[in-house]
């Protein structure tokens, strides 16, 4: 990868520009188990409901976890690319904090181009929880195009007032949250095809129980719009996203789908 961008570094940038787009993809998943609930009152579901944007919610326990997304097509670009990613989290946020700690490998099948993400959440008052994370740290600057590393906060809330048919959760949540990094600054392929310099640093996403096991999901990632399904397949662990973003020309040439497929490798409360 060094000697491909030595030489030809356009094409380089075609895949680490896709690294920087698909890793806003796989925020949500560093403790895809629902929170486990101690106290009176609702909770999200244990459905995806973040695919481009962090949330406020964390994990609940100790448990490992592994995942795989795909986008396509990339951004610029007409091929599709992989990123795999894999971590743990430990820690009760009801009565502490909750760490989530992961890392993303981006050139799958060279298994390198490797970066790391932390998440620290804690829950506060009722329905309602913090985090505080930085993403894509230690990157290769020869393999990456991030603009250093992400640091962000968020959070989020579970509306009381409307369950939804899992028992114990609410039918809608949102978050809302503020960030450095690739919530704010653009691509160098966005700048160079005059979609400017920088986003908002703001991101927000609202989630809502469709069916049980399914949720609707609509997201602002501070640089692009993207709707998405959560899926909670057979009724298992399995968290499953599937859906579009860039649907604005505020970044990016072209709507693009994506997928993401994560499972908790190994539970212990």
């Amino acid at each position: 990868m060094i000697t491909l961008y030595l030489v030809f570094p356009g094409a380089a940038l075609a895949q680490t520009t896709f690294e920087d787009a698909l890793q806003k993809k796989t925020d949500s998943l560093l403790a895809p188990v629902k929170a486990e609930n101690t106290r009176d009152e609702l909770l999200p579901n244990n459905v995806l409901q973040n695919l481009i944007s962090p949330s406020g919610w964390g994990g609940f326990g100790t448990y490992i976890f592994g995942g795989i997304g795909g986008d396509y097509p990339q951004p610029y670009r007409t091929r599709a690319d992989l990123i795999a990613f894999g971590g743990f989290c430990t820690g009760n946020p009801q009565k502490a904090v909750n760490v989530a700690l992961s890392m993303n490998i981006t050139n799958v099948h060279e298994v390198t181009d490797l970066s790391g993400n932390i998440q620290i959440s804690r829950q506060i008052f009722t329905g309602s929880s913090i985090s505080a994370g930085g993403l894509q740290l230690f990157a290769n600057k020869r393999q990456s195009d991030s603009p250093g590393s992400t640091f962000y906060f968020a959070f989020s809330h579970a509306l009381q007032w409307l369950p939804s048919a899992t028992p114990g959760s609410s039918k809608l949540t949102y978050t809302i949250g503020i960030g450095n990094g690739r919530f704010y600054t653009k691509s160098a392929l966005d700048i160079k095809n005059g979609r400017g310099r920088h986003g908002t640093a703001i991101f927000g996403s609202i989630s809502y129980e469709l069916i049980k096991n399914v949720n609707f999901n609509t997201e602002w990632s501070g640089i692009n719009l993207g709707c998405s399904l959560g899926i909670k397949p057979f009724n298992s662990p399995l968290a499953v996203g599937i859906g579009v973003t860039d649907l604005t020309r505020y970044a990016s040439d072209k709507i693009n789908s994506t997928f993401l497929i994560c499972y908790p490798l190994s539970v212990a409360r």
